[in-house]
């Protein structure tokens, strides 16, 4: 009985993860994906890093 249901598990667990109306797009290339989730975080960092030390350095003359 158990090997007749095991099928069946896979479209329950498919269907139990999307919800009602939406449809899935398309998927992300590899180059995206490290883009996206990489680099642009990355990017983000140093301009923020940048701005910050570039306005709260000492003025000031030694």
């Amino acid at each position: 009985m158990i090997l007749r249901l095991l099928p069946q598990l896979s479209t329950l667990a498919h269907q139990s993860s999307q919800e009602d109306g939406s449809m899935p797009g398309a998927g992300l290339s590899a180059l995206h994906t490290i883009l996206y989730f990489v680099v642009t975080p990355m990017a983000l960092f140093g301009i923020i890093t940048g701005v910050v030390l570039l306005t709260t350095r000492n003025k000031s003359k030694k």
